[in-house]
C-alpha cells in the first residue's frame, strides 16, 4: 500500500508489522536526511511503541531541549524522534505540546 504514495515520499519507506497492527510510511526527507527513518519504534517495559508521522512541528528544537532536561536521549536529529519522545513523556496529552501541522499514528502495546 505504501507504493501508492511513492511520489509523496520518494526518500524512504518502511513498515512495522506485528500481530495486531501494520503501519507503513513513505518519507520525504526534510530534517535529518540520514536519520529519522520510519516507522520509528522503541521498546519499553510495557511493550513496544511505534510511530509513523508526517508534517512539521515548528518548535521541535525547543521541545527537544525540554525533553533532554527531563532525561531523554536522542539518537537522531529528526523531529519524528521528538514527537515519539513527547508521547513517551506525556502520554496522550503530548499533543498539547505540539505546534505545527502534522498527522501521525501511534501503536502502543
Amino acid at each position: 500500500m505504501t507504493e501508492t504514495m511513492a511520489c509523496r515520499g520518494p526518500d524512504g519507506r518502511g513498515t512495522y508489522v506485528r500481530t495486531h497492527v501494520g503501519l507503513g510510511h513513505r518519507r520525504l526527507a526534510v530534517i535529518d536526511l540520514p536519520g529519522g527513518a520510519q516507522p520509528m519504534s522503541v521498546s519499553t517495559p510495557a511493550g513496544d511503541i511505534a510511530l509513523v508521522y508526517s508534517g512539521e512541528v515548528y518548535s521541535f528544537q525547543e521541545l527537544r531541549d525540554r525533553l533532554k532536561t527531563l532525561g531523554h536521549a536522542f539518537r537522531t536529529d529528526s523531529d519524528t524522534e521528538v514527537v515519539l519522545g513527547s508521547y513517551l513523556e506525556w502520554g496522550e496529552s503530548f499533543v498539547d505540546y505540539l505546534d505545527g501541522m502534522y498527522a501521525f499514528a501511534i501503536w502502543d502495546d
